[in-house]
């Protein structure tokens, strides 16, 4: 299993796990395409996102949304008919074809992370913004995970979880380790993501300067009696508490 000048292995064999038919289908953009996007950025692009578009600018095979368009292509013909103007602070990086009400993914530039940076959407033209990831990386795994582990599963569910600290994965990940889930290493204290063979979980929050102490997340399983399972070993063994659990299908 290759990786791209050695950058991204772990997220690469994540990916790669997860996502059926994934190294069959992605495919990167070109380079002077790449240079482009990194002239309209006017700096150096994130490591991360430079290894994005070298292995999927130009299609992200089965990991592709219905509605989002993260190909350089895209990027470039927005520029080039000024759907957006060039920001030194924010860089599009994903089109949303959605007719209702279109929030496109930004860069901001100006808040760094682990070798990426702060994802955000918003209206074309600017407006507020709504900022869903700390990073274009985990973006992508909590999407994968979702789609093609939690999603797939016979049972799952939605809840809420609610601390007296903001660093809920502090508490959240020695139990997850003791039930015998992998975990990555490349996620940051606002998305959390496990795997076993019999279920998967992912859990994230908005990235805040002042963060909250609360935490969403979606589990799927064999069955009911495996997610309570391991509920109860959160409830039991943490100070966390779950909140608003709603099953899907309905129990």
């Amino acid at each position: 299993m290759s990786t791209h000048a050695g950058l991204e292995p772990e997220l690469e064999d994540f990916l790669l796990r997860i996502v059926p038919g994934l190294a069959e289908h992605w495919k990167g953009s070109r380079p002077e395409e790449i240079a482009q996007i990194e002239r309209i950025a006017g700096r150096p692009l994130p490591p991360f996102y430079r290894w994005f578009l070298t292995r999927m600018g130009q299609s992200m095979g089965p990991l592709a949304y219905t509605t989002l368009d993260f190909s350089a292509q895209r990027v470039l013909t927005c520029y080039a008919e000024e759907l957006v103007a060039p920001h030194p602070r924010f860089l599009l990086i994903g089109y949303d074809s959605d007719e209702m009400m279109p929030l496109h993914f930004f860069y901001d530039l100006d808040l760094p992370a682990r070798a990426d940076a702060r994802v955000l959407r918003r209206h074309a033209e600017g407006g507020e913004r709504h900022d869903p990831y700390e990073t274009f990386r985990e973006l992508l795994a909590y999407g994968a995970l979702l789609s093609f582990r939690v999603g797939r599963m016979p049972q799952s569910c939605t809840a809420l979880l609610v601390g007296d600290e903001p660093d809920i994965l502090s508490y959240l990940d020695p139990v997850m380790d003791s039930l015998g889930f992998a975990r990555p290493r490349f996620t940051g204290p606002c998305c959390g993501l496990y795997e076993s063979r019999d279920a998967a979980m992912v859990c994230s929050k908005i990235p805040r300067d002042e963060p909250e102490a609360i935490m969403a997340f979606s589990l799927g399983g064999k069955d009911s009696g495996t997610l309570r399972k391991i509920m109860g070993s959160i409830a039991t063994e943490t100070s966390l508490k779950i909140k608003m659990i709603e099953w899907e299908p309905p129990l």
